[in-house]
């Protein structure tokens, strides 16, 4: 029996409703500016109290893209930025993250320092599946992994800071410190971490002090910190903050006679050369923190030590000095680049795709060498890390 007219067109309404919704499966996975641009979208503190990481990561973006461009690594295609300020404030962060993850031209974000913001997008980041790498050092921000599929980490981990420290102390036969450390996601981290590292060492940890991450004076937890009520002073005072609340920390430690020395965690690091009240305060603490801080003090005897030593100069000479975690932000870019570069076969852009190769990511990147996989999202390995000191007015290689 043949067809009838209405049968025929139903069939082909019912072929045409498959066809749609099959391409609006691929179309929430795919991704693309106009004209070929790879559009990176990017959440950074640029006002408020985090403002100045903000910034520096701000100028590695703008950096790295701009040299990715030239360099043609994706054929025809090219980098866009967008940049948009949270304010330091996670309410607004999560609204960027909103627009971001609603736009199909997005085809992945870099998010800043702020830990809080990090976290309180995971879910929403999800749920979009928009790969995300954060530059943010809370451990929360990349696990549990089976929540983080698309959010991944590159920065200095808060376990290896801590174990990294807590080694240091055990090598000098400190058997005593204080903590000063912020009241976020980050601080408290730091105190769990910091605490279990030392517990396994024998180190006594005789003293904790949190301050707000928009506090400017600092002294009354440093003094407390410096002189116990037991009268007895810790042998090592570790600071768990920003840079700028680390040099104060600094200085509120010489105010106060404090004569043990001071480690600050990697989250600390800032500009290699310090001026004003941080060179004073600063002269002889010591920072964990990644060799690309200070290559220019380091024998370029790899092709990835080369690549430092590059980034360093074209950093410095295109701002006048050198921001620590600008070589995460460059590392970000990068590992967007390649992973749009392997997963574009056929031309098209897809999310999934970048998401599968960023987590199975082995590279030397300007921080340090990078391993991602399914289990870690967090991707800096711990011998990325070594102990530097501040002597001259800048940072300098520990030993």
């Amino acid at each position: 029996m043949r067809p009838t007219r209405s049968a025929l067109l139903m069939a082909l309404a019912s072929t045409l409703l498959a066809s749609s919704l099959t391409g609006c499966q691929f179309a929430s996975d795919s991704a693309g500016g106009d004209g070929g641009e790879i559009v990176i979208a990017a959440d950074l503190e640029l006002s408020g109290a985090a403002a100045t990481v903000g910034k520096g990561y701000q100028r590695a973006l703008e950096l790295k893209v701009e040299q990715i461009n030239e360099s043609g690594l994706l054929g025809d295609r090219t980098i866009r930025l967008d940049v948009r300020d949270n304010r330091s404030d996670p309410s607004e962060s999560l609204r960027n993250i909103g627009d971001f993850t609603g736009d199909s031209a997005v085809t992945a974000i870099i998010m800043g320092s702020c830990s809080d913001c990090a976290v309180g997008a995971a879910r929403t980041i999800n749920d979009k599946r928009v790969p995300t790498i954060s530059l943010a050092p809370a451990t929360a921000v990349a696990t549990p992994v089976t929540e983080r599929r698309y959010l991944f980490k590159l920065g200095p981990n808060a376990a290896d800071s801590a174990a990294a420290v807590a080694n240091e102390l055990r090598r000098r036969n400190i058997g005593r410190a204080s903590l000063l450390h912020t009241d976020d996601e980050y601080g408290r981290d730091g105190l769990r971490v910091i605490t279990a590292e030392l517990d396994k060492l024998g180190i006594n940890l005789v003293g904790t002090e949190q301050v707000r991450t928009t506090d400017t004076d600092v002294s009354q937890a440093v003094a407390t910190l410096a002189q116990p009520l037991t009268g007895e002073n810790p042998g090592a005072l570790l600071v768990w903050t920003s840079a700028e609340q680390a040099a104060l920390a600094a200085d509120s430690a010489a105010q106060a006679d404090y004569p043990g020395p001071l480690f600050f965690d990697a989250a600390a690091a800032g500009d290699l050369f310090l001026s004003g009240g941080s060179a004073t305060g600063t002269k002889g603490v010591n920072l964990v923190f990644t060799q690309t801080m200070v290559i220019d003090d380091v024998i370029a005897n790899t092709p990835a030590k080369a690549a430092r030593k590059q980034w360093f100069r074209d950093y410095t000479a295109r701002f006048g000095s050198y921001y620590g975690f600008s070589s995460f932000a460059a590392d970000a870019v990068q590992l967007i680049a390649d992973a749009v570069a392997t997963s574009t076969g056929d031309g098209s852009i897809n999310r999934e795709a970048i998401r599968e190769v960023l987590e199975t990511t082995q590279f030397d990147g300007l921080s340090g060498p990078i391993r991602m996989t399914p289990d870690n999202h967090s991707g800096l390995m711990p011998q990325a890390l070594t102990m530097l000191v501040s002597r001259g007015g800048r940072w300098r290689l520990a030993s």
